[in-house]
């Protein structure tokens, strides 16, 4: 391995998604030097990058947005905030517009009215023009180079990031005035398609530097699947019928609650799925819209609009739920001074509550908060003051102690038989929740004696470690809403109750604490 390689840059912006795109796009505008970190290749790596995905772009018209903001507020518990709606409806309405024509991206014609549809984005194709339009512009871009810590001054505020370039196998150290978390969410190696880089690592560097989380509770999203398959795209399923093995209709399998219904049907049987609900018209409109959810079936020779299919549910964790870490104003700052989060790594809990999904929402949130978080630090970033020692906050993974009695991939083997399990992480109950929480505790000590001699074994330490304690954040919130609300449902706790309308906060690595927020930005109150 070559000596660490220097470098500085006044925004630092972690991720190569949506998020952190738009992101290093508005630190350019407002006048930043930007470096872009990815784990992967910005451009194809992550959630977004292999698939179509709709955005959540609505024209702005009055009745319009009132229905828009009111379609999920329900589903989502009533803690979505109008405020951050309205911004973020108004900022994808014209981020779309500039992707249209800075961005190059060659968007359908409605043929009846000759208008543009900016509804969606093929995903390849969106991020192609993204990393074309970052270039463009002078960002400073560096593939395969996963940040492992973040760097703080004497006073704690976050002035950039090491890592590791892994194709030139050389560490790396870039001093900056502001760091944006644009890295995206966990979804435990569940292998969803393009989850492989998002294994929370973003929620260890903010948890080690002290930042705040909100809304854990809400990341056990789980997706619809033929069984071996990694294509999540649950929407699809909406026009299926669901099977029991021995042939029987699944009667409330495409209800609001079909998930929970499939799941349970699950522990005991196979289930089988068919779109037969779908006309030509729409399933025409299917194919061209998620091309790749097809050929999964064109290659099996199965005909999922005539034929019965095997499925499965697929975790996604965070990434398609709404938990993150918390910010704190219009920029998205978060907690701590200095570091901004944004996309899938910040919570959603603002524009959707405590339910959202693939696409749409948090489309639309990628992009909103990529552009205020960017804009954000770069103004932080030229009122802040240089100089001073910087000091790496990083630790499980990266500075052992102990000797450790795990391996990594142990530590990450373990980890997921406590979260991706839909018995224990969908279908909750606290008597299944917090034997796995104790678990993952045990494996946080564990994890103490991690690290590696070379690059890539400080990136598989520092991920188990991510996992796990994205689990541990995530159990602790659950346990502490003692009802069902958004997407946290308990089965020890099976009703809505009114007097927990108010967010879960979480934060801390070797003693965690959960406390409370009150929603509509009215007050908070915190309490270990």
């Amino acid at each position: 391995m070559s000596e660490t390689w220097h470098a500085s840059a006044d925004v630092l912006v972690i991720g190569g998604g949506p998020a952190a795109c738009w992101a290093a796009i508005h630190a350019v505008e407002a006048g930043a030097e930007v470096t872009l970190v990815d784990k992967g290749y910005c451009g194809t790596s992550g959630a977004t990058a292999p698939s179509g995905t709709g955005v959540w772009y609505v024209a702005p018209e009055t009745e319009a947005r009132a229905s828009a903001k009111a379609a999920r507020e329900a589903l989502g518990g009533h803690l979505a905030d109008h405020y951050w709606m309205d911004r973020v409806l108004d900022q994808t309405y014209t981020n779309m517009n500039r992707l249209a024509v800075e961005g190059r991206y060659p968007f359908p014609v409605d043929p009846a009215s000759g208008e543009p549809l900016r509804t969606g984005v093929q995903g390849p194709e969106y991020m192609r023009r993204m990393r074309a339009w970052l270039q463009r512009i002078g960002v400073r871009i560096l593939d395969h180079s996963p940040a492992l810590e973040l760097l703080v001054d004497e006073t704690g505020a976050v002035r950039g990031a090491a890592g590791h370039q892994r194709q030139l196998d050389r560490d790396y150290r870039i001093t900056a005035g502001a760091v944006v978390l644009a890295s995206g969410g966990c979804a435990f190696l569940s292998g969803a398609l393009g989850t492989n880089v998002d294994t929370g690592d973003g929620a260890l560097l903010a948890a080690e530097v002290g930042a705040r989380f909100s809304g854990m509770e809400f990341s056990n999203a789980y997706a619809i699947v033929p069984k071996g398959s990694t294509i999540t795209k649950t929407a699809y399923y909406g026009y299926a019928t669901f099977f029991g093995e021995d042939g029987r209709v699944l009667e409330d399998a495409g209800s609001t609650r079909g998930r929970s219904v499939i799941a349970r049907t699950l522990l005991r049987e196979k289930v089988f799925a068919q779109l037969d609900r779908a006309d030509a018209t729409v399933q025409a409109q299917m194919r061209v819209g998620q091309p790749n959810f097809f050929l999964q079936f064109d290659r099996r020779g199965i005909d999922p609009f005539t034929q019965r299919f095997e499925i499965d549910l697929l975790a996604e964790g965070t990434v398609r739920g709404t938990g993150g870490v918390d910010i704190v104003d219009d920029d998205c700052a978060t907690t701590v001074p200095g570091l901004y989060a944004a996309g899938d790594a910040a919570t959603r809990e603002r524009i959707c509550g405590g339910f959202t999904g693939g696409g749409s929402h948090n489309a639309a949130w990628a992009m909103s908060s990529g552009s205020w978080a960017g804009a954000g630090a770069a103004r932080y970033a030229r009122a802040a003051a240089g100089g001073g020692q910087l000091t790496g906050a990083g630790r499980v993974g990266l500075r052992p102690s102990g000797s450790g009695s795990l391996t990594a991939a142990e530590v990450v083997a373990a980890a997921k038989a406590e979260l991706i399990p839909f018995e224990k992480n969908y279908l909750r109950h606290g008597d299944r929740l917090r034997p796995a929480l104790a678990r993952l505790d045990e494996l946080w000590a564990a994890a103490a004696g991690l690290g590696g001699a070379t690059g890539d074994e400080r990136i598989r330490a520092r991920q188990a470690a991510a996992i796990t304690a994205v689990g541990r954040l995530m159990y602790r919130s659950t346990l502490s809403r003692t009802e069902s609300r958004g997407m946290s449902k308990r089965g020890d706790h099976p009703e809505l109750d009114p007097a927990q309308h108010h967010h879960v906060l979480a934060g801390g690595l070797d003693a965690p604490w959960t406390g409370t927020a009150e929603t509509r930005n009215s007050g908070l109150a915190v309490a270990s």
